[in-house]
């Protein structure tokens, strides 16, 4: 059973006392800024954990946050106060990095609930070059998706043989046409897989208690299909040159 997160745990305001949500990065009655707790990142923006959310209105109260946060309006308060204003920046650009991100936000949101995902960042994933690297060893048939095991052996078969001609001074356009329409090919899977996650956002986001259990099981699997077909692209595309 996949836990579910209180993201409104109250504390007190250290300077009026009255309660407010643990990620409030400033009081709502007196509007002193507050110590960072270590709420998440949703909290941050006063936004409930959703998935489809309005990125024009996530930059600008980012932008409005950072304005209020910014340390020449503190140049004045006590020193607690200045490392307040400092650590609160740090966490809302962690905040406003992931959420804007569709990716990082997904992931960031399954790792919220307790899901059990990828090692790897969805959005960040290391190179997998010689089939190792954070991003997955592509060349163990065990990380491979059944359904993509041929078309990602044939798809090596050609990059070697890409990168052996490069090493001689060769050019095969007969290759690097062959190499193109794989890319095309694996492109559309990644398109297919970012509308099958829009789709689970959907069900997310509805709130359906009965739902949301097995779409957060989806969107782990699809996060890391999607992963690692950014692999396959990304090397692909370096072969290419493009």
């Amino acid at each position: 059973m996949l836990k579910v997160v209180d993201t409104a745990v109250p504390l007190a305001c250290w300077s009026c006392s009255v309660a407010h949500n643990e990620s409030t990065l400033f009081c709502p009655h007196c509007s002193k800024i507050q110590p960072p707790s270590g709420g998440d990142y949703f909290s941050v923006f006063g936004l409930q954990p959703n998935l489809n959310l309005d990125l024009a209105a996530l930059e600008r109260e980012f932008h409005r946050l950072s304005r209020k946060l910014h340390p020449d309006r503190f140049a004045r308060a006590g020193e607690s106060e200045k490392q307040w204003s400092l650590a609160d920046t740090a966490l809302l650009n962690d905040a406003y990095r992931t959420l804007k991100d569709p990716l990082r936000r997904t992931e960031y949101l399954l790792k919220l609930q307790g899901a059990e995902i990828g090692e790897s960042s969805a959005a960040g994933a290391g190179p997998a070059r010689g089939g190792e690297g954070k991003g997955g060893n592509r060349k163990d048939p065990s990380r491979v998706p059944a359904d993509l095991l041929e078309k990602v052996f044939d798809l090596n078969m050609q990059i070697e043989e890409m990168r052996m001609a490069k090493k001689m001074g060769r050019e095969d356009p007969e290759l690097r046409e062959s190499l193109g329409k794989a890319k095309e090919k694996f492109d559309a899977l990644v398109a297919a897989v970012d509308r099958d996650l829009r789709a689970q956002w959907q069900v997310w986001d509805a709130g359906d208690a009965a739902a949301r259990e097995p779409a957060l099981r989806a969107m782990a699997a699809l996060l890391d299909r999607r992963r690692y077909l950014g692999n396959v692209v990304r090397d692909v595309s370096e072969i290419l040159g493009v």
